[in-house]
């Protein structure tokens, strides 16, 4: 499903505040991410910066505001990993549910594989069946789950991994 006045694009350091918006409850009342605080607006707009220099970071805008956002960024900084990336997805929740998260990481996909990127992983804190679904949808398959990685909110939560070739399979 398109929505008639939606465009993706690359995220602009002018767009940290309304992703904040996004973010910072996110952080403060869910673990779906595993921050604690919310980062700082410049803090936002360095980690913006750094991921734009070697990934890609696209937002979703709409007439009246970012509807969501989407980012691939390293995995791990060895060497041997410079071809796999890390993606991540926040959508507003006036916008969940409407395909619009799909369709930016579809788009995400597209960049990532053009700057040479061939794997992408996503973890996601259990329990997240939206999460899940989304990540399936999109052609993630899972591949394992870390127990007891994060604790927050005074209790352990368990990791699930995801990995999507973003070209060919070999």
């Amino acid at each position: 499903m398109t929505m008639p006045s939606l465009l993706i694009r690359d995220a602009r350091l002018e767009d940290a505040k309304a992703m904040l918006e996004i973010y910072a409850p996110i952080v403060e009342q869910t673990t779906i991410s595993f921050e604690l605080e919310p980062p700082g607006l410049e803090d936002f707009k360095k980690k913006i910066s750094s991921i734009q220099e070697e990934h890609c970071w696209l937002v979703a805008e709409t007439p009246t505001g970012l509807a969501g956002y989407v980012y691939g960024s390293t995995h791990r900084p060895r060497g041997a990993y410079r071809f796999s990336v890390e993606t991540t997805a926040y959508m507003n929740e006036a916008y969940r549910g409407k395909g619009i998260a799909s369709q930016l990481y579809l788009e995400l996909f597209e960049h990532l594989k053009n700057r040479g990127y061939e794997s992408a992983y996503a973890g996601i804190a259990l329990p997240n069946e939206a999460s899940i679904a989304l990540h399936r949808k999109v052609g993630f398959e899972p591949i394992g789950v870390f127990p007891r990685v994060g604790f927050k909110f005074d209790k352990w939560h368990d990791v699930a991994w995801y990995y999507r070739p973003l070209k060919d399979k070999p």
